[in-house]
């Protein structure tokens, strides 16, 4: 028992709840606040941020915090708390370098890029959004540079604000693996892919039915509605205020009937992670994911590694082929499962394909690199995005809404986050490897039984919230730190079968 912490308890219960407000504001902002509401909303969520600042760079935190970490007083607290307070030390560490009316402005301004970008993109108008773009990188590269003291890259600080265990070096060589072994496998899937029709993907779907159905899917994989909801955005995304409210968002395309179910499971898999986050830790620093790594595995794994199976659908496919009778009759299981596999350059990263994806991270992830080691013209990103797509995929985007501007991250200043997605997607194959040796996944799954699956993850995963980081978990449940062989064998075991190669 440490009376120390005890003392500290009061000032990291005001921070959670004035994160906690912040969060709702920015969620209204994003679902059902009206357009006009953003520049009043924006102050609003501004002052929010630097009462939240207020809450933890002060005088009493810094004597706390200092007393917390010596080895005297680690001795005295629980494994828990220890988390807290190295958690802390970061938060700290990284708010302490930031000029407080800097932070305040920034936070403000992010809420406003946010409306800014969802019209720009409705629009087709890079160039309305280029300006907010541009100060926000300002922002970035200022604070980056604060934190760096010099002495590290300044985007190897963003990237460590999404997960400690992955800097430059490894990205690098995660990419490089991806690139050796995955581009020329999509290359060659794609000449076969174009024999798989995938015309009934495209026709009308109704978008009540799609709600409908979408919600059921959540449902269905284990999304708990009477501790969540479901809202719509510009951009699917999840929020938690605790693990006793989750809330996530969808989108629906009349004309694309796999973008709202697969984004629906995606979403889910992260709220999972976040319902499952033990009580004693929700609502503190360590109450949500170890990494965003960690969360993209999860989220990766029901969408992709589970959702795009067979055995998955085998259930409740005939559910989806009675909710739009007149489009799916025909189309069988077998036809089914081939299409939402099909594997082809494509343009938008939320519909891309399990074999494609991650080049279209690695796409993101070397534009940051050069926004934050080299000087480019905000004016040119468009064209920068194109080449890189033209290089890697064969194709071109026809408007910024396809390209540069399909994605929030960058309007929410969350540079350094795109990693997370690839690293989720490897980590998903390397969990699923260690599962199949633990369960039968598959007769699971064709039960319609996912319940033994979300409690391996619980009680292996989620529960331990941020206590542990990405590698440490990994460690403890595979026997292994990361090791992307597993992705790069599950890719060619997976995609040689479905297409005879």
């Amino acid at each position: 028992m440490s009376k120390t912490f005890d003392k500290l308890k009061p000032y990291l219960e005001k921070s959670m709840a004035l994160m906690t407000a912040r969060n709702l504001f920015e969620l209204d902002d994003q679902t059902t606040a009206h357009f006009e509401s953003e520049e009043y909303t924006s102050k609003v969520v501004g002052i929010l941020s630097d009462e939240y600042m207020k809450s933890l760079i002060n005088d009493d935190v810094h004597k706390l915090l200092g007393k917390l970490q010596s080895e005297k007083e680690q001795a005295q607290l629980t494994d828990t708390e220890r988390a807290i307070v190295k958690e802390l030390g970061k938060t700290y560490e990284q708010l302490e370098s930031i000029p407080p009316e800097e932070y305040r402005d920034f936070n403000e301004y992010t809420s406003l890029a946010t409306r800014k970008w969802a019209k720009a993109k409705k629009d087709n108008r890079y160039e309305d959004f280029a300006p907010y773009l541009k100060k926000i990188i300002e922002y970035k590269k200022k604070f980056a540079a604060y934190r760096a003291k010099g002495k590290k890259n300044p985007y190897e600080v963003l990237l460590g604000d999404f997960d400690e265990c992955f800097m430059m070096k490894d990205l690098d060589l995660f990419f490089d693996k991806i690139k050796a072994e995955i581009v020329p496998l999509l290359q060659e899937v794609a000449k076969k892919a174009e024999t798989v029709d995938k015309s009934y993907n495209y026709l009308t779907y109704d978008i009540q039915k799609q709600r409908e159905f979408c919600r059921y899917l959540s449902g269905y994989v284990g999304f708990d509605f009477n501790r969540g909801i479901i809202g719509e955005s510009a951009h699917p995304f999840t929020l938690q205020l605790h693990n006793h409210d989750v809330r996530i968002t969808d989108k629906y395309l009349e004309n694309n009937l796999e973008s709202a179910m697969f984004s629906i499971i995606h979403e889910s898999g992260h709220a999972l992670y976040e319902m499952n986050i033990d009580d004693a830790i929700t609502q503190t620093l360590v109450g949500g994911g170890a990494s965003m790594g960690m969360h993209e595995s999860q989220s990766r794994f029901y969408e992709n590694v589970l959702g795009r199976s067979k055995a998955f659908w085998e259930p409740i496919y005939g559910k989806l082929v009675d909710t739009y009778p007149d489009n799916l009759k025909d189309i069988s299981l077998d036809h089914f499962i081939k299409g939402i596999n099909k594997a082809a350059p494509s343009l938008i990263r939320t519909e891309a394909d399990e074999l494609s994806y991650c080049i279209h991270i690695i796409v993101r992830y070397e534009i940051e690199k050069m926004i934050f080691n080299s000087d480019i013209d905000i004016e040119e990103l468009p064209q920068i995005w194109n080449q890189k797509y033209q290089e890697y995929m064969g194709i071109t985007p026809s408007t910024d809404s396809e390209g540069i501007l399909q994605d929030t991250h960058w309007a929410c200043g969350e540079f350094g986050y795109f990693p997370s997605y690839a690293i989720g997607t490897a980590i998903a194959s390397q969990l699923y490897a260690c599962m199949q040796d633990k369960m039968p996944i598959e007769e699971y799954l064709k039960a319609g039984n996912l319940t033994p699956i979300r409690e391996f993850l619980r009680d292996n995963i989620h529960k331990y919230g941020a206590v542990k980081n990405t590698n440490q978990l990994l460690m403890d449940v595979t026997g292994e730190e990361f090791n992307a062989d597993y992705y790069i064998n599950y890719l060619k075991d997976k995609y040689r079968a479905l297409y005879d190669l």
